[in-house]
C-alpha cells in the first residue's frame, strides 16, 4: 500500500527559499509520475508540479512556474520541490502522490509570512 511522508515546511518570509521531500514506499516508485498538490484555507486542492516517472518532463501550474523545481531520485524513492521567492499566497499544505495511486500523505505546512 503506497505511503508518502512529505517534510521540509516551515515559516518563510516573502521572497525565502524552502525544499520539500517526499519518501515514498509500498510501491514501484520508479515506475510512476509524481505530483505535488498544494491545499490553502478555504480552496480546492491544486496540482502544483509533476515529475514523470523517468524525471525527463516535469510540468508546473503557471503560478509557480519559473519559481518552483520538481526533482526525483528513484534510488531513493523521493521527490522534492524546491520553492524559490516564495509569496503570502503559496502558503498551503502541500501533499506529494503518485499519479494513478489513491492514497494521500499527512502533508506539510508552508507558512509565508512577514
Amino acid at each position: 500500500q503506497a505511503q508518502f511522508v512529505e517534510s521540509g515546511g516551515g515559516l518563510v518570509q516573502p521572497g525565502g527559499s524552502l525544499r520539500l521531500s517526499c519518501e515514498a514506499s509500498g510501491f514501484t516508485f520508479s515506475l510512476y509520475a509524481m505530483n505535488w498538490y498544494r491545499q490553502a484555507p478555504g480552496k480546492e486542492r491544486e496540482l502544483v508540479a509533476r515529475i514523470t516517472s523517468t524525471g525527463d518532463t516535469t510540468t508546473y501550474a503557471d503560478s509557480v512556474k519559473g519559481r518552483f523545481i520538481i526533482s526525483r531520485d528513484n534510488a531513493k524513492n523521493t521527490v522534492d520541490l524546491q520553492m524559490d521567492n516564495l509569496k503570502p499566497e503559496d502558503t498551503a499544505v502541500y501533499f506529494c502522490k503518485a499519479l494513478g495511486l489513491p492514497r494521500w500523505g499527512q502533508g506539510t505546512q508552508v507558512t509565508v509570512s512577514s
